[in-house]
């Protein structure tokens, strides 16, 4: 009867850990899930850009340099290693600054608004950053499941066995944490 209950017990906690294993694997692999579809949505957006600078140059004569810096912030972007999220993530804020700036470009030329090409391009390029946005607060959820279990007992345990590693939250730039300044007066 004692060996029967060492046994049940024996198999109870090798279920325990195969749970635990298992569900740190799943949360894991969520995540790198969550980081490839930014990535995924990143590259969808670079796609898009040589269209919008052809479309802007062929109606404006905009400054080059925002031109430059776009295709510039493109490349750039696309040699950054995929598992190099931090740098990913600060080019690609640059990028989306720079894009706006771009965007604003629209409204001293009537005739590049009224394109139905860079009308096109930017309900692409607006719902593209909207699933960015979307992605990037999946990512953030599923690292903190990740890193609530990583954290939790008796998971850590299993945890620090396998040596997984508490992943890093994407973080919003400080600049556009700034309240724009609004005025009415003239």
């Amino acid at each position: 009867m004692v060996m029967m209950i060492v046994i049940v017990i024996i198999i109870l906690l090798i279920a325990l850990y195969a749970g635990l294993y298992n569900g740190l694997v799943q949360l894991r692999t969520h995540a790198q899930e969550s980081w490839s579809q930014i990535d995924v949505q990143l590259q969808r957006r670079n796609d898009l850009i040589p269209n919008l600078v052809s479309t802007v140059k062929g109606y404006s004569k905009y400054e080059a340099s925002t031109l430059e810096k776009v295709t510039q912030l493109r490349s750039q972007l696309e040699t950054i290693p995929y598992s190099d999220r931090a740098q990913k993530m600060a080019v690609s804020n640059e990028l989306t600054g720079t894009l706006r700036s771009l965007f604003a470009v629209a409204e001293n030329y009537p005739n590049l608004k009224a394109s139905t090409q860079y009308q096109s391009l930017m309900e692409e390029l607006s719902n593209t950053e909207n699933k960015i946005a979307y992605s990037r607060q999946l990512y953030n959820s599923t690292v903190a499941n990740l890193d609530a279990k990583i954290q939790s007992f008796p998971s850590n345990i299993i945890a620090k066995i396998h040596h997984f590693k508490q992943m890093d939250y994407l973080q919003v730039p400080k600049e556009t944490k700034v309240v724009p300044k609004v005025s009415f007066d003239d």
